[in-house]
């Protein structure tokens, strides 16, 4: 995940104050109606579950709605009892003291339980359906968002970073899970309730039901005026969490250096003035967006109070029974609610309605040029290469190789060498077909790699980047990753092959040891023998050595240069290298510049023409007598 968006979400998650998601900005969609329609798509397979979290979530709330009415018949049953004992005491009325009927409060409170029951009932399976429909809709995206991450070419992930990528897959599908299980039953339940209560406080009064409804103006006059203040400080935190994040994160990277330069007590005092604006924001934001359920509540007990009072009056008029009254009183009670619930919704939905876009952007990426519906798969590939005429570049309007040839016999050690930027990693991203070529053609035992399929043709090729790439495991499944059929004695001799063998034994639990999640547990040349083993497991038919031994001490790198000519036997290699010493014996040297082979030939017919390979060459050795006489 990349800083940028760490920093991002950190601040998202200290927003979540009282009413933050009022509060804090929200990402909005580009286009909402179409990216609703396309997400809605998604749950036309399940219509029949989303019926029934419905039928459920109607229900549950109806229920839920009555239980105050019923609950009111008690009460005016009970206070007209009292009543009439009151009365007869007052009049000293002959004859037995009137009863409370405890008989039907107890039948009230029964069905009420029972309601509560069964509203309990659906609320639950209202859940459990929902839980399930909205996990099915995320496994079928990020189902799609994997499977299209194959599809994608090479030159999508070189211009994107892996932070963003990982944002959209990650992040924006996780916020979707939660608000899809969450938010959508909430806003069913929401607006149910919401009509529900106006119904019954319709049939109960349609004046209080007036007073009630005319205080609704002043709490969206509230909201709206705090929550638009509070989002500037909520920009502020989030600007100041990212600053302070950016500085930590730096720090805590370069605390070497930090230390070897004696800048501690600069940096802590940076980390002070950043922290300070947090804190000045923070609690700015926090405060200004707590004050809205104060407020909130201010008005409802305003409406409280008017709704008892002219509700006393009624009562005394005989217009309208106590029980009422105190049913009233709830429904005014439960009427804010839900205003103040799909207002949270409606930024919640908005929030994910862009991360659903973002993951239809990179599900409607273009993909992979398809393949050839007769793809080949070569049996017994010897390892012979041409290039035939190609032409490619990165950008149409860019060409960076124009009608380029090379014939490379198999078993041939072909040394690509050049200043950085020349276009030798290019080759090779050509080699394995992760770009399309503008132009010509790239052959592989006289086959175009367009009519091979992807993967048989990659499988061909064995890879040692410059760059090390080890994943959370033990030593042995990382070298296994080459081929993981292979036997124990396959692997552990292709670790000897590679001069990993010693070290890894030495190590407390051999090949059982488990590298973390970078692999710092090993030395930067102790990973890449690794790699070199992983190559030698793989036994491949073609090897690509990217400055393989570039991070090894100089009687490691003689170990496995001695190794890899074992390896290279009757096998077709192409080595990237800096140290021109290395590929002396190469049989073909390429040497570009600028994305163009300038020349080639053997390291003695380049030394001979002394041209661009000859003041390479020499360059290195004058270095050396530079820094010697130094």
């Amino acid at each position: 995940m990349s800083a940028e968006h760490k920093k991002m979400q950190q601040g998202q998650m200290m927003n979540r104050g009282p009413m933050g998601a009022m509060g804090r900005p929200v990402e909005k969609p580009k286009d909402f109606k179409k990216t609703f329609n396309r997400l809605l798509r998604y749950f036309l397979p399940q219509k029949y579950r989303m019926l029934i979290v419905l039928i459920a979530a109607i229900l549950s709330t109806v229920f839920n709605i009555v239980g105050p009415k019923i609950l009111g018949q008690a009460t005016t049953r009970l206070f007209d009892g009292l009543k009439n004992k009151y009365i007869a005491f007052i009049m000293h009325r002959p004859g037995p003291a009137p009863s409370i009927d405890f008989g039907y409060i107890g039948q009230i409170l029964l069905l009420l339980l029972v309601l509560y029951v069964i509203s309990s009932i659906f609320g639950y399976v209202q859940q459990y359906v929902m839980a399930g429909v909205a996990q099915k809709t995320i496994y079928r995206l990020r189902r799609e968002v994997e499977e299209k991450l194959s599809r994608l070419p090479l030159k999508y992930f070189d211009g994107r970073t892996h932070g963003e990528i990982l944002s959209r897959a990650v992040n924006d599908m996780d916020n979707m899970s939660s608000t899809l299980q969450q938010s959508l039953t909430q806003l069913i339940t929401s607006v149910v309730t919401l009509v529900g209560v106006i119904v019954m406080m319709l049939i109960i009064s349609p004046l209080l039901c007036l007073i009630v409804i005319l205080t609704l103006p002043l709490s969206l006059v509230v909201t709206m005026s705090i929550a638009k203040r509070s989002q500037n400080y909520f920009r502020q935190q989030q600007r100041s969490l990212g600053q302070l994040n950016g500085h930590v994160e730096e720090m805590y990277t370069g605390h070497k250096i930090v230390k070897a330069f004696g800048h501690e007590d600069k940096a802590l005092a940076e980390f002070t003035e950043l922290n300070e604006q947090l804190y000045e924001a923070g609690w700015r934001a926090q405060f200004v967006s707590g004050m809205i359920m104060p407020l909130m509540r201010f008005v409802g007990n305003l409406g409280y109070v008017l709704v008892s009072v002219v509700g006393g009056i009624l009562v005394t008029q005989g217009t309208i029974s106590i029980g009422d009254v105190q049913a009233f009183i709830q429904y005014a009670q439960q009427f804010t609610q839900p205003i103040t619930q799909l207002a949270n919704i409606a930024n919640v939905i908005q929030s994910t309605m862009a991360s659903a876009e973002r993951i239809f952007e990179l599900l409607d990426e273009q993909e992979e040029v398809p393949e050839d519906a007769n793809a080949l798969a070569i049996e017994n590939p010897t390892g012979a290469v041409a290039f035939e005429h190609v032409r490619f570049g990165y950008k149409e309007d860019a060409i960076l190789m124009e009608d380029m040839n090379i014939d490379v016999k198999p078993g041939q050690m072909i040394a690509i060498v050049g200043p950085t930027g020349a276009g030798k990693t290019t080759l090779v991203n050509l080699l394995m077909r992760f770009y399309e070529l503008n132009g010509g053609a790239i052959l592989v035992d006289g086959v175009d790699i367009t009519r091979i399929k992807r993967g048989v043709l990659r499988r061909m090729f064995g890879m040692v980047l410059q760059d090390t790439w080890l994943f959370n495991g033990t030593i042995r499944e990382n070298i296994a990753y080459g081929r993981e059929d292979a036997s124990e004695e396959e692997l552990i001799q292709a670790a000897k092959a590679a001069f990993a063998d010693h070290f890894i034994r030495t190590l407390p639990e051999g090949y059982q040891t488990i590298l973390n999640e970078e692999a710092t547990n090993l030395s930067q040349g102790q990973k890449q023998l690794l790699t070199i083993a992983r190559a030698f497991l793989a036994d491949p038919e073609i090897l690509i050595l990217d400055e393989a031994t570039s991070s090894v001490d100089t009687r490691t790198e003689m170990q496995i240069q001695m190794a890899m000519k074992e390896l290279m036997k009757n096998r077709t290699s192409f080595v990237i290298a800096h140290r021109l010493s290395t590929i002396r014996d190469a049989d073909l040297i390429l040497v570009m510049n600028h994305g163009t082979i300038i020349e080639q030939g053997t390291h003695e017919e380049l030394l001979s023409k002394n041209g661009f390979y000859a003041d390479l060459y020499n360059s290195q050795f004058s270095g050396r007598a530079l820094e010697e006489a130094v």
